[in-house]
């Protein structure tokens, strides 16, 4: 996991989107930022046509059958009896067989766009009409055929029971269902004996299998030399069944936030220009959080031209700042994927890596103040960096005075504009806002008739000198809350 995760919440995005799809281990595919424009693009292709709910429909059909196959062999490895586990391989390669001609026949007549899904149909097909497919095919249709055909009698006598191949025995089975027809008529009691449905064979049924085998052995020499150390599943079958689940998972993912009215767009990527903006973007972590109360998500916009680089935000605590600023990590990391993000539209940047600088809590066994972990773990990142990168920070430097603050930040502030690099930074340092023409000020806003209420919009405006006053008077308990509390005690 990029070490980035946590401080975006993207740790948790990416755990709710994963949480039922647990056995194709999917969190790697979002662990692994793409870094070309065209396989982003790839990307879309196949979440837009994946968009269309019949295609959609047909891939989880064939999952299931997937799954299914999958539950066989774990099953086999359970059962007891060589035979009936051969039975059971015989089955999940007839699953495996029949799940391909159907997604063969459906993606056919889906009307594919993406690139990628054509491209697997076409092998798909090839595959489907290839030698090693048509004859393993064509064998366990063949073993199930000849297994069908068997017809043996068992005689029960006392405690033994004979087995031995049919003969000349008559069918009574149509003078039975003759003679008790008359009991059909009208509601009856059902009097039929429910056997117990279970996988496995009891040592009885198992000797009873046995002493057919003996009685047929061509065909079960035949059974065994199939299942002897086979290993039938295509490798980009394979690959296909848990890949697409990537999609599928974050379409479903996305559904739920869309049918609440928010919206998902398919951003579009520059790998050289910095100009980007989303208009009603919102934390995905956020809303995933609050799923049931979709309806009260702030969606915010922003936008960067020509040299604007840093967007500083500044405002009253707890005001969304530190949301706006994950959000702008989430977006340009999930758009690096290649997936829809929150937003109606978006020119997003691709960048080659993305920093975070949240503050964290001090540890008593690390022998660094917090002032100084602040000031190597921005050093750190600031050598990473180059001119491709993200950088979010947020609320640094808050351990030390105003002055030694604004010195520090300033500093750091010319080595983000000398590496040219977008940024967001969190700050009550309001004058970085106007440090440079690459600076742009964004804040976060409060209802004008009740300073205490916060609007959690964040909007381009210059900064109202506000923020570090707050800021103080919070940390030595003065706000107008605070005394109008202590006043009433």
């Amino acid at each position: 996991m990029p070490s980035f995760f946590i401080d975006l919440n993207l740790d948790q995005v990416v755990d709710a989107i994963t949480a039922t799809k647990a056995e194709y281990d999917l969190k790697p595919f979002f662990y692994t930022q793409l870094h070309d424009i065209g396989t982003i693009l790839y990307r879309h292709e196949v979440f837009r046509d994946l968009e269309d709910q019949r295609i959609a429909d047909f891939i989880r059909e064939f999952a299931r059958r997937m799954v299914l196959n999958r539950e066989h062999h774990a099953q086999i490895d359970k059962l007891h009896y060589l035979l009936q586990k051969q039975f059971w391989i015989l089955d999940a390669v007839e699953i495996y067989c029949e799940a391909l001609h159907e997604l063969e026949q459906k993606l056919g007549s889906g009307n594919l766009k993406s690139k990628g899904l054509r491209s697997f149909l076409e092998y798909l097909r090839k595959y489907l009409a290839s030698e090693s497919f048509t004859a393993l095919e064509a064998a366990v249709k063949g073993l199930k055929h000849d297994l069908a055909g068997i017809q043996y009698c068992m005689v029960i006598k006392d405690n033994s029971v004979q087995v031995r191949k049919a003969g000349t025995e008559e069918d009574y089975s149509s003078e039975v269902d003759e003679t008790f027809r008359k009991f059909k008529d009208g509601a009856v009691k059902d009097y039929t004996v429910k056997y117990p449905d279970r996988p496995d064979m009891n040592h009885v049924e198992a000797k009873v299998l046995e002493f057919v085998s003996q009685l047929f052995p061509e065909i079960f020499a035949r059974i065994d030399l199939f299942c002897t150390n086979i290993s039938y599943i295509d490798p980009m079958i394979r690959d296909f069944d848990r890949e697409i689940q990537f999609y599928i998972a974050y379409l479903e993912f996305i559904d739920i936030f869309r049918s609440n009215g928010l919206a998902f767009c398919y951003p579009q990527m520059s790998e050289d220009s910095r100009e980007i903006s989303d208009t009603e973007a919102f934390d995905l972590a956020l809303a995933n959080k609050y799923r049931n109360q979709l309806t009260s998500i702030v969606t915010n916009d922003f936008y960067l031209r020509d040299k604007e680089r840093i967007i500083v935000v500044s405002g009253p605590n707890q005001g969304g700042k530190t949301t706006f600023a994950r959000m702008f990590g989430q977006l340009h990391y999930l758009a690096g994927l290649g997936c829809p993000v929150p937003g109606k539209q978006a020119w997003l940047f691709l960048s080659d890596n993305l920093f975070t600088h949240f503050e964290k809590e001090e540890k008593i066994q690390d022998l660094r103040g917090k002032l100084e972990d602040d000031l190597i773990r921005i050093n750190d990142i600031l050598d990473r960096a180059t001119s491709k990168s993200i950088i979010i920070i947020n609320e640094i430097l808050i351990s030390t005075t105003l002055k030694d603050a604004v010195s520090l930040s300033k500093k750091i502030m010319g080595k983000l504009i000398q590496l040219d690099l977008l940024c967001v930074w969190v700050t009550f340092i309001e004058e970085l806002s106007t440090f440079d023409e690459k600076t742009i000020s964004m804040v976060s806003t409060i209802v004008p008739e009740n300073p205490v209420q916060r609007t959690f919009k964040i909007v381009r405006m210059p900064a109202n000198g506000l923020s570090f006053a707050r800021a103080i008077a919070e940390k030595h308990h003065l706000t107008y809350e605070s005394l109008k509390k202590r006043i009433g005690s």
